[in-house]
């Protein structure tokens, strides 16, 4: 394949074009084209939150996010795209306040500190 080709088919996949549309219009096969595609997509992968350019890891899942940092700041901006059927309303078994557990229906404690208190009997969190 081509430079020209490489060009036209970004291009022309910007425009909306489908992969079978591309193979037509350019004779080639509608795999070349779909591998040529994918493969330009992982060669510019970006983090999430940044925007900062990510290195890529020969056989490790693709990263989306460049740091634990823009991960987290990341999912604190867009809560709303989390999974509500994830969260569970429990009572703490030390202090009985409510609080919320996202994604474990067996937690007995609001915080670490009420988890001290309650298996050591230390009353300030620290035995």
């Amino acid at each position: 394949m081509t430079t020209q080709e490489k060009q036209k088919i970004l291009t022309l996949r910007g425009e909306g074009l489908t992969y079978a549309q591309i193979g037509s219009r350019l004779g080639l096969s509608v795999n070349t084209v779909k591998s040529f595609c994918r493969r330009a997509e992982e060669q510019k992968r970006v983090c999430k939150n940044c925007g900062k350019a990510l290195v890529q890891l020969a056989k490790r899942k693709p990263k989306t996010f460049c740091s634990a940092f823009c991960r987290e700041d990341w999912w604190k901006r867009h809560r709303h795209q989390m999974n509500r059927r994830a969260f569970y309303h429990l009572r703490c078994a030390h202090c009985g306040a409510s609080f919320d557990s996202y994604g474990n229906r067996r937690r007995k404690y609001c915080s670490h500190r009420c988890y001290i208190s309650d298996r050591f009997g230390a009353e300030d969190g620290v035995p």
